[in-house]
């Protein structure tokens, strides 16, 4: 097991020793996506892909989880999943939403040769500037997928409540890689929620030229929570 991996599970569990005792929150999640699309890029061929995770929240802003999708990479179906475990710490200040912390995908199955196991730390803010909501945020990676070297990706949006559980989201976002091509990625997307369920129709599209995967694409994504 990497290093990061044993790193971030002995967070985890550093933080859940620290507030033992203290109001924990466990929740899980299961979906379905017409298609896996990561920062503008299709992660499952453009074929549809099954997701979920689990989620444990303290009230103190302590969070932790594990997220995983299915995935196809044409690779000769050496990775068929793609299994991210995350922890960090979300609060407020005075109106400003923060959140940091870690996460590392990994790719259970492919060969190590493939070096598709990445970490990544990141950072967020968020404002309330009613109606709408403003965030940003940037993800930093020492070695990126595919050993692509150092990597960054910075990300703005806007969010506009449309009525009570309905949503309108614009996104854009820059992923700079070290050994690979660095594009922009922008997305346009509507969002409900009720009773649990969570639906969301969302629009992208990238500047980079030389690949379908990062063409012009409509994804639909449904999801329960549990």
């Amino acid at each position: 097991m990497s290093r990061r991996v044993v790193c971030l599970i002995a967070a985890a569990a550093m933080m859940a020793a620290a507030t033992a005792g203290a109001e924990w929150r466990t929740s899980a999640n299961v979906g379905f996506a017409s298609e896996y699309v990561f920062r503008g890029v299709s992660q499952s061929d453009e074929e549809p892909a099954l997701q979920g995770g689990f989620d444990f929240e303290h009230d103190a802003g302590l969070y932790a989880g594990l997220w995983g999708s299915s995935v196809d990479f044409n690779d000769g179906d050496e990775a068929s999943i793609e299994a991210d475990l995350y922890a960090g710490y979300a609060a407020e200040w005075r109106g400003l939403g923060y959140d940091v912390g870690a996460i590392y995908y990994a790719y259970p199955g492919a060969s190590s040769r493939l070096d598709y196991d990445f970490f990544e730390v990141y950072g967020k803010l968020s404002y309330e500037l009613k109606p709408v909501t403003l965030s940003g945020g940037v993800f930093l990676s020492p070695e990126f997928f595919g050993n692509t070297g150092n990597a960054e990706y910075y990300f703005a949006a806007v969010e506009w409540p449309l009525l009570e559980r309905i949503s309108l989201t614009a996104h854009i976002g820059r992923q700079n890689i070290d050994d690979a091509d660095s594009y922009t990625d922008w997305k346009l997307a509507v969002a409900a929620e009720y009773a649990g369920f969570s639906a969301e129709l969302a629009y992208h599209d990238t500047n980079l030229d030389d690949s379908k995967l990062a063409d012009e694409r409509v994804v639909l994504a449904v999801s329960r929570r549990f």
